[in-house]
C-alpha cells in the first residue's frame, strides 16, 4: 500500500517518530539545509503535518503548503498553532487529549506534595550530615483539611481534584465557563487564590491566560498559600513570582513550567521554598508513546476521510 507523505516540524518522540516512518514518508523539516526549498518541493503532497515542540505553525507555514488538510500535534497545548489561520484555511488541528491526564495530575499532587512537605529540602537536609549535626528538619505543612483551588477545571484539572479529594482537601475551581461539578465555583482567580491554601494553575496557555496569575492573585493567596504551576510559562508572571517568593509573600510553589524554557533563573536555585522540574509532568514512557499513538491515529483516520478523535478546531 503506498505511503502517505507527512512534514514534521521537529524531532520528537523516538518511538512515535519510528511508528510514523512504518506507516509515513517522513519530511523531517528540521533536517532540511534549505528550508524554503524543502517546503516548496514538499507543498504539492503534504496533506498532513506532524508538529511537536515549541516551534511556530504559523499563517506563513500553511501558505507554503496550500494542500495541507490536518496538523496533529503532539500534547494538549496548541498555543504554538495559529488556530485562526488554520480555520480560515479549513484545516483541521488535533491534539493528544487525555492521553496524559493521570500523568499530569499525578505530578500536579507531587508538586503539591513537595512544597508543603518539601521533601526535596528534607532530602537535601539528611545527605548534607544535618540530621546528626542539626537535629530533625523543621515542622512542615499537611495537606490534609487545606482547600486546593483549581484555575482551569478541565480534563486534567478534574483528575487532579479527584487526586487531592483523596488526600482530604476541600477543592474550589475557577473556569470561565461554571461546569456540573461537586466543587465550589470562584468567579475570578483573585477570588479563588484568596479562598485558596494551594492554587494549581492548569490552564491553556496562549494570549487569554498569559499573566493570569499575578501581583493581584498573589497577594490573595497571600503568605501562607502555595502555588503550583503544572500549565504553561506564560501563565504566571515569573518575575513577580520569583520577587514573592524571595520576600516570602507566599509559602512556596512547586513548579513544572517556565517562560523560556530551558533558560530558568538562577535565583530561583537559591531558594528553599520552591520545588523546581524539567517540565517533566507527562514525560513517562507510557504516556509519551500513548500521545504518539494518538497522534498518528488521527492523521490516518483523517487521510482515510473518518473523523478524528481529538479535534481542537
Amino acid at each position: 500500500m503506498k505511503k502517505h507523505d507527512l512534514l514534521l516540524t521537529a524531532k520528537g518522540h523516538l518511538v512515535t517518530q519510528q511508528s510514523m516512518e512504518r506507516d509515513f514518508n517522513l519530511i523531517k523539516l528540521w533536517e532540511q539545509p534549505d528550508r524554503a526549498a524543502a517546503l516548496q518541493a514538499a507543498a504539492p503532497k503534504i496533506r498532513a503535518l506532524a508538529h511537536t515542540g515549541h516551534s511556530k505553525v504559523d499563517a506563513a507555514l500553511m501558505d507554503a503548503l496550500p494542500k495541507l488538510e490536518i496538523i496533529a500535534n503532539f500534547g494538549v497545548g496548541v498555543d504554538q498553532i495559529d488556530l485562526d489561520a488554520a480555520k480560515k484555511r479549513d484545516i483541521i488541528v488535533t491534539n493528544t487529549a487525555n492521553a496524559l491526564n493521570d500523568c499530569v495530575a499525578d505530578c500536579a499532587m507531587a508538586l503539591v506534595l513537595n512544597a508543603l512537605r518539601k521533601f526535596p529540602q528534607a532530602d537535601r537536609y539528611l545527605r548534607a550530615g544535618r540530621w546528626k549535626s542539626a537535629g530533625t528538619y523543621p515542622f512542615t505543612t499537611s495537606l490534609g483539611g487545606k482547600t486546593l483551588g483549581i484555575l482551569g477545571l478541565g480534563r486534567i484539572g478534574e483528575e487532579i481534584a479527584t487526586r487531592a479529594s483523596a488526600f482530604k482537601m476541600t477543592v474550589r475551581y475557577h473556569n470561565r465557563n461554571r461546569k456540573n461539578v461537586p466543587y465550589a465555583y470562584d468567579p475570578d482567580p483573585v477570588t479563588l487564590a484568596k479562598n485558596s491554601d494551594v492554587l494549581v494553575a492548569i490552564t491553556p496557555g496562549g494570549a487569554e491566560t498569559d499573566k493570569l496569575v499575578n501581583a493581584a492573585v498573589l497577594d490573595a493567596l497571600g503568605p501562607q498559600g502555595y502555588l503550583v504551576n503544572v500549565a504553561r510559562g506564560s501563565v504566571v508572571d515569573q518575575p513577580v513570582l520569583l520577587q514573592y517568593l524571595q520576600q516570602q509573600k507566599i509559602a512556596g510553589a512547586g513548579l513544572d513550567v517556565y517562560d523560556d524554557e530551558p533558560n530558568v533563573p538562577a535565583a530561583f536555585f537559591e531558594l528553599d521554598n520552591v520545588v523546581l522540574l524539567p517540565h517533566m509532568a507527562s514525560a513517562t514512557n507510557e504516556t509519551r508513546t500513548a500521545m504518539g499513538a494518538l497522534q498518528i491515529e488521527n492523521i490516518l483516520l483523517h487521510l482515510e476521510g473518518k473523523p478524528v478523535k481529538t479535534p481542537v478546531n
